[in-house]
């Protein structure tokens, strides 16, 4: 669909003659509100189910096939790109059985690097544009970026939206952008075919459930395949999910701390543990001490009956078992004591 026929799509779902910034503002705000205790709900509950043997079997190989295997870090090399090609072409290389990925996804200048080591395959080559990770740049810019990417053999154009620019409620600049992104696709299309698109909204940085719908009614009224909630930089919304229990136990949050981070930075992580019963070490685990910190803290300040939690088994005095946890100065990693 090219940016005159998005234009005139929309004419025709607003009921106006002339697509303005005042006629989307007025139709976007006009959506139905989202429920946001109703939306976590009905996603935690989501959470929670499961699925059974071949059905779960199945379940996986169609989730692996439909994956865009992705590095996106200014670190990243020629090496490291073939080395997720090849993971691309044999997730399992112990099991010949199980299906590649979709696509394989890189920075623009990287593209003939993964053209190259997927030659002969039908998987994909995604690559990122229009300013990737922020989409803050001139429109010449991101057009030049997606140009780029499609000479160098993009199948799929991964674009971010301007949130700056969808904050402010210039909904129509957003608008016209996705649509010029579309016209790029189909202008400089190698072999006639055009790139897929894919909008990337960041819905973390949306605010409000209203504004996450807002966008997504957006991109699709500009024309777009797909829309991808998120360009996985953004992690101020991290959270972990540690499950505790009767049994005191460490539980290793290195590789989880280290997926919040941007190599690329400086800064502090601050991890905030909202629980009586848990603590943060920094210890070096993997060496099969992992246990000698509950050790030591039992051997302090043992269970006592006098302490009690709510749900009935014997405590250590409210937190103060874990203000004697502190960080150590030798250590490799960052745990949970539980």
């Amino acid at each position: 669909m090219s940016s005159q026929a998005a234009t005139a799509r929309a004419r025709a779902l607003l009921g106006v003659t002339a697509l303005t910034n005042a006629s989307l503002t007025s139709w976007l705000h006009g959506l139905p509100g989202v429920d946001p205790v109703g939306a976590d709900a009905r996603a935690a509950g989501l959470g929670t189910r499961s699925i059974k043997t071949t059905s779960k079997a199945w379940a996986i190989d169609t989730a692996i096939s439909m994956i865009d295997l992705t590095t996106l870090e200014g670190a990243d090399t020629e090496g490291k790109v073939r080395s997720l090609c090849a993971k691309a072409l044999a997730p399992d290389p112990a099991d010949p059985t199980t299906p590649h990925v979709a696509a394989v996804c890189v920075y623009n200048d990287l593209v003939p690097v993964a053209v190259d080591a997927l030659q002969g395959s039908n998987i994909h080559v995604a690559a990122v544009t229009s300013a990737f990770p922020s989409g803050r740049a001139s429109m010449t810019v991101k057009l030049n970026d997606t140009r780029d990417a499609i000479k160098a053999g993009a199948d799929e154009i991964d674009m971010v939206i301007d949130r700056g620019a969808f904050l402010s409620g210039k909904y129509l600049q957003v608008f016209n952008e996705i649509a010029a992104i579309k016209d790029e696709c189909t202008a400089d299309a190698r072999g006639g075919a055009p790139a897929h698109r894919k909008v990337i909204r960041e819905s973390g940085e949306h605010v409000t459930y209203d504004n996450v719908r807002r966008a997504a009614w957006l991109a699709q009224l500009a024309g777009a395949e797909n829309i991808q909630t998120a360009t996985v930089k953004n992690t101020q919304d991290a959270t972990l999910t540690v499950q505790t229990g009767r049994t005191s136990r460490v539980c290793d949050l290195t590789d989880a701390c280290a997926a919040f981070l941007d190599p690329d930075e400086d800064g502090l992580l601050n991890v905030f543990v909202p629980h009586a019963t848990a603590g943060l070490a920094v210890i070096e685990t993997g060496a099969g001490s992992d246990g000698v910190p509950l050790t030591a803290l039992a051997t302090i300040m043992a269970r006592e009956d006098r302490w009690r939690h709510r749900h009935g088994t014997p405590g250590h005095g409210g937190g103060l078992w874990w203000a004697l946890v502190q960080a150590g100065d030798r250590g490799r990693g960052v745990a949970c004591v539980a």
